[in-house]
């Protein structure tokens, strides 16, 4: 079994990006006057988030092509005439 590193990126930055998000959705907003009046936190915690999942996508994407129910699916598609 091969392991594709795009999982393990994936759950991680998934968790830390929600983590990061959520502490800066329940944050002081007096603490952001300094940044001017900008969340950073949830911001960057969004961007983790949607990087995260994006990898986890491409990942699960890539273990359905490579499982042997994929390589069927993809067989009957190419028989079919469903593939572009």
């Amino acid at each position: 079994m091969r392991l594709d590193i795009r999982l393990p990126i994936g759950l991680m930055f998934t968790l830390l990006g929600t983590l990061l998000a959520v502490f800066g959705l329940i944050r002081d907003k007096s603490v952001f006057q300094r940044s001017l009046g900008i969340n950073v936190d949830l911001g960057w915690g969004l961007v983790m988030l949607v990087f995260g999942v994006v990898m986890f996508v491409l990942a699960t994407a890539q273990l359905a092509e490579e499982s042997s129910e994929g390589k069927k699916i993809e067989e009957i598609e190419h028989n079919a005439g469903l593939e572009k």
